[in-house]
């Protein structure tokens, strides 16, 4: 008999959270791997196609298939009592799940993917549940918090938790052998109209103030039959919106992006392509740009951070000026649309100072494209997260949290101002 397995993304608790082609990725692909070896059910707390949120007319999704989770707020945390702002929960009513889970009941295994660090009580929350409906399930903890937290997230409560990339332990404890062809369980949502691919594993830089190296590891194209079944799948869902959650998805792009463009082209799939998680400008070439428009890209996030040369040599070398600057020329050359190009910019690093970030701010105006300030998180392990121990304490995940980082240390007028000079700098240029 096969098990039964539910899959869960939890709520989030946040001050804020934005549905940026968000999607539980590293579950619904473990739950591909043991396709047709297990019975699956999916509860997407920040399934926006949900019945019960699909005739809120105020969390339609915009033309690119991004919207406002719906919410209610709830008391700050302790920790965060100094933040002035309202601290939320994002996400399906907490009845709706607990119906949802006596109902389709009971369940061998209950796998629970965690992103943000910050985030972990949207998976207490469901421990909780799913200990009060259904106690003898087993419970399973995946992704970035247990990675980077493990031993608090030893602390709430689940049976496993599954650290890092390596799944091997995870296939021994549920005794199932994977198939790793198989693209990701999209089919386990009733109603889609955005996915997510990835080309490529990890990231061949080392910066200061990213955890992708601790995650993933280094760069590795992943087999590009597999990406190219998945587009299949979601084609055949019916999806029209897919963000790749790459985190190098230019470098060497030999081995993975273009040979998939091309198969892309070949095919004349009509999709929209997107690159939420920011695009290296230094891989940028004029035929890159003209296949990536081409095969049907349509926005374009570009990874900047800081003008400030020095601070770039500081923190890893990442991007200069001029090399955002040419790849802005590439995409627009190539036919990309100004106003569908973003600069992400970090706002509350401690390296980066006042000056530094209206400089880098301006300098992204004027290329005629949008910026938008990325708030600075301090990630446990990362070396600059370690220099933040001055100001929060690093064992609390909550102290991660990166609306609050900025606030406590640049203030909560100055965070503010800088958000606003972002937003006339953009207005200026649409």
């Amino acid at each position: 008999m096969k098990p039964r397995i539910l899959l869960v993304n939890p709520p989030i608790y946040d001050f804020a959270a934005y549905d940026f082609w968000l999607k539980p990725y590293g579950l619904l692909s473990v739950a591909g791997y043991l396709r047709d070896q297990a019975e699956f059910k999916l509860f997407d707390y920040l399934d926006r196609l949900h019945p019960f949120v699909a005739s809120r007319r105020e969390l339609e999704s915009d033309q690119w298939g991004r919207g406002r989770f719906c919410c209610t707020q709830v008391p700050r945390p302790p920790c965060l009592q100094a933040i002035p702002r309202y601290f939320r929960r994002f996400g399906l009513p907490r009845e709706i799940f607990t119906d949802f889970v006596a109902a389709k009941g009971p369940f061998d295994f209950v796998f629970v993917q965690t992103m943000m660090t910050y985030w972990y009580k949207g998976v207490e929350e469901v421990i909780e549940d799913v200990r009060t409906v259904w106690p003898e399930a087993r419970i399973v903890l995946g992704g970035d918090y247990v990675t980077l937290c493990g031993h608090h997230a030893q602390t709430l409560g689940a049976d496993f938790v599954v650290q890092g990339a390596d799944l091997e332990p995870l296939w021994q404890y549920v005794g199932i052998r994977p198939d790793l062809k198989q693209p990701a369980l999209w089919e386990a949502y009733p109603k889609l109209n955005v996915g997510v691919l990835k080309l490529t594993d990890g990231c061949p830089f080392s910066c200061t103030y990213c955890s992708v190296p601790k995650v993933y590891g280094g760069f590795k194209p992943r087999p590009p039959d597999r990406a190219l079944a998945e587009l299949e799948l979601l084609a055949q869902l019916g999806v029209q919106n897919i963000a790749f959650y790459d985190d190098a998805l230019l470098f060497e792009p030999d081995r993975a992006l273009i040979p998939f463009l091309n198969d892309v082209v070949k095919q004349n799939a009509k999709v929209n392509f997107h690159s939420p998680n920011a695009l290296n400008a230094r891989f940028m070439t004029q035929e890159l740009a003209e296949l990536m428009v081409k095969a049907g890209f349509k926005t374009f996030y570009l990874g900047f951070e800081s003008a400030s040369s020095q601070w770039q040599k500081r923190t890893g070398s990442k991007v200069f000026s001029d090399e955002l600057a040419s790849a802005v020329g590439h995409l627009v050359s190539a036919g990309a649309e100004p106003s569908s190009i973003t600069a992400y910019q970090i706002l509350g690093h401690p390296h980066i100072d006042i000056q530094e970030l209206e400089a880098s701010m301006r300098f992204v105006q004027s290329l005629g494209i949008r910026g938008m300030l990325a708030d600075f998180s301090p990630i446990p392990g990362t070396p600059d997260a370690e220099y933040c121990r001055k100001w929060v304490n690093l064992d609390e995940p909550l102290m991660h949290n990166k609306t609050a980082f900025p606030i406590i240390l640049l203030g909560f007028e100055e965070s503010n101002r800088l958000k606003d000079l972002q937003r006339q700098l953009n207005r200026a240029i649409l």
